[in-house]
């Protein structure tokens, strides 16, 4: 029997590649595939991560390769992602593995959301495979066990969006193709909502590690396996990440 992978993406500003490369992987496996957002509705990218001419700030380089962009627009079209459950509605029971995918939204309504939270707990101690890219890592920090109160990623080896990747400006949420009934948000951040990497290595804690570097690109993607966790760094990991969930949850 075909596996289930519960699938979490936001409303407030998905980065494309972030859930094309991961949802294709997964899907090309065969596995069977659960889209889950906040609001029920579509979760629409970043216009940003569809802008083939898009250059990154801090990185200097253009992160959305054309193929890339293709893929996600076809998706979009097609309407594979237009028909997602509510995350409120998803229970851990009925999947055998979940993945977060990130993008500057992730840290408005997925990273913070108790019932994420809630949801990973109970991935948790039912033993499942728990994947998440990004910005979504941040999630896995919030997610606390029973026994001691600790994130459930307290002495584990996690990835993480390096602190040298963040930045400072203004940081719109424009969504590509958004309507009256999927409108994003007009919120515009100071940078990142957060430092990631600062809260992960907090939340492994002494006995824990966090890898994060600065001079991954894709041909250096960073991806990591430490039971029952798959964590990689940002959009040039999107690949890599969704080959490393295929290969765990194949083994």
């Amino acid at each position: 029997m075909s596996k289930k992978i519960l699938v979490l993406a936001s409303n407030l500003g998905l980065w494309g590649e972030e859930l094309q490369a991961p949802w294709d992987a997964l899907k090309k496996a065969g596995f069977e595939l659960t889209l889950a957002t906040e609001k029920g509705i579509t979760p629409l990218p970043l216009v940003l991560s569809v802008d083939k001419d898009f250059v990154d700030p801090v990185q200097q380089y253009h992160v959305n390769p054309v193929e890339v962009v293709d893929r996600i627009l076809d998706i979009l079209k097609t309407g594979e992602w237009d028909s997602p459950i509510k995350i409120g509605d998803a229970a851990a029971v009925d999947y055998d593995a979940l993945v977060i995918v990130g993008g500057p939204g992730s840290p408005l309504d997925l990273v913070g959301n108790a019932k994420v939270h809630r949801l990973l707990e109970d991935f948790y101690y039912q033993g499942k495979i728990m994947g998440a890219l990004c910005y979504a890592v941040g999630a896995f920090v919030w997610a606390r066990k029973k026994e001691d109160g600790k994130s459930i990623i307290d002495g584990k080896t996690i990835v993480a969006h390096p602190k040298e990747w963040d930045f400072t400006g203004d940081l719109p949420y424009p969504l590509f193709n958004a309507t009256a009934a999927n409108p994003g948000t007009d919120l515009v951040t100071a940078g990142f909502v957060f430092p990631l990497q600062v809260i992960v290595e907090d939340a492994v804690g002494e006995h824990g590690k966090v890898i994060a570097v600065a001079t991954a690109n894709r041909e250096n993607p960073v991806v990591h396996f430490d039971s029952p966790f798959v964590s990689a760094q940002s959009v040039e990991s999107s690949i890599a990440f969704g080959e490393k969930m295929v290969a765990v949850l194949s083994s």
